[in-house]
């Protein structure tokens, strides 16, 4: 069963899709041992992901380990039609076109539970949200989950905490593997490659405020930094923006920054991060753009409330005429801007993603059993597999401790 925009775009998804899986070294390694191990003989796996090159080598890999797999797309602006009609094509279930609106996105997500999966793959935990909401009848049938986002997993979190999370969840978000290369370089990337697709802006010379500095912060901000950019730093936690202080960045609050900036990316989590008070301190021709996970991190409702016009200026580009003659644009609707008006992240950094999750697969459904109804972190032994091979992959060769400093490393007699 399938629901794409037109199946007839599959020859090209699937050009594509060979693309990524060139880049993608140690995720075609794993559909390979999948193939004869066959993990997933009799499971139904539903997942809710972006739908794009990149995933498609991962549902593929699902397949190949003999899984039934349903997907839906996790996000309006996300999906790549032509991927979407390829991966019907190799047996996905796929329902997800670019631009549903709120209902048919969530009659996707239904869709991909009326197959009654066992094992989730979720991206913002929509899907989660679903079993222990609507859909919590289905929910007894699922033995785990894993959360793929950092907004996915505090959620997932907040209702472990209330003691209501109905089944086992892997924070996938937080292996080093996947925050340290997806979240730094992915998110960097794919950001300003939408940024300037979006807008053709020149960076060298503007000033940058960047909302928030975890990985998928300090990624664009340095490569702002790097083309030319001044960048300034908004933070409600004091550790990262101390980090930020001494990476030489400057610092302030968001009333502050809305004065001086040129353009402004949001990579928080957190709603209401700009909003109609700081629009109004804006410079004409500001930017903004949204690279955290919902669109609610930019308040549009308010800004289009207090907009004396709005049009579509450029492909995923909004004008906001607000009533002062001032110009505000936003791109993708206030929806990821790294997806929307770009590929995502390169294939190459998710081989590490989803490299992840295939082998985290692989491991819930062979120890599901023994776990209880809380967030666990990915098994430490998936994480270094994952590092080594890709490390194999790109011919990296690293020193080996000789006997005697594995000796001196485990001895505490050995000082000045």
């Amino acid at each position: 069963m399938h629901k794409v925009k037109d199946i007839k775009l599959a020859k090209q998804g699937k050009s594509k899709i060979a693309l990524a899986e060139k880049e993608m070294p140690v995720l075609m390694q794993i559909t390979e041992e999948f193939s004869k191990s066959q993990p997933f003989l009799g499971l139904t796996i539903g997942a809710c992901l972006h739908v794009t090159k990149e995933t498609a080598v991962l549902m593929k890999a699902l397949v190949a380990g003999g899984a039934k797999v349903a997907l839906a797309g996790s996000n309006p602006l996300s999906t790549q039609d032509d991927i979407a009609a390829a991966l019907a094509e190799v047996g996905v279930n796929v329902f997800a076109w670019r631009g549903v609106n709120s209902d048919k996105y969530y009659w996707c997500l239904n869709k991909v539970l009326d197959f009654e999966p066992e094992l989730i793959v979720d991206d913002g935990a929509d899907l989660v949200s679903l079993l222990h909401g609507a859909r919590k009848s289905l929910a007894k049938k699922v033995f785990s989950a894993q959360e793929e986002t950092t907004t996915g997993v505090i959620r997932l979190k907040a209702l472990a905490k209330s003691g209501k999370l109905k089944f086992p969840v892997v924070a996938i978000n937080d292996t080093p593997t996947k925050h340290m290369f997806d979240n730094y370089y992915g998110t960097g990337q794919s950001t300003l490659d939408s940024l300037f697709r979006a807008t053709n802006v020149l960076l060298a010379g503007k000033t940058l405020v960047v909302a928030g500095y975890g990985y998928c912060g300090k990624g664009v901000a340095l490569r702002a930094k790097g083309m030319g950019a001044r960048v300034i730093i908004t933070e409600i936690d004091p550790l990262p923006a101390l980090q930020a202080a001494m990476d030489g960045f400057e610092v302030m609050p968001m009333a502050r920054a809305a004065k001086l900036g040129d353009v402004f990316i949001t990579v928080t989590g957190n709603k209401d991060v700009i909003t109609r008070e700081h629009v109004a301190l804006m410079k004409d021709g500001a930017i903004l753009g949204n690279s955290g996970h919902f669109n609610v991190e930019i308040n549009i409702e308010q800004i289009k409330h207090e907009a004396r016009s709005m049009k579509q200026v450029r492909d995923n580009l909004m004008e906001y005429t607000q009533k002062d003659g001032r110009k505000i644009y936003i791109i993708a609707e206030g929806r990821l801007m790294n997806l929307a008006a770009a590929e995502g992240h390169p294939s190459a950094v998710m081989d590490l993603s989803f490299a992840d999750q295939a082998l985290t697969c692989q491991w819930l459904a062979k120890n599901h059993q023994t776990l209880q109804k809380q967030v666990y972190d990915v098994p430490s032994e998936i994480d270094v597999r994952v590092a080594e091979m890709k490390i194999k992959a790109m011919g990296v060769k690293l020193d080996v401790l000789t006997p005697a400093q594995k000796k001196y490393l485990a001895s505490w007699q050995e000082g000045t």
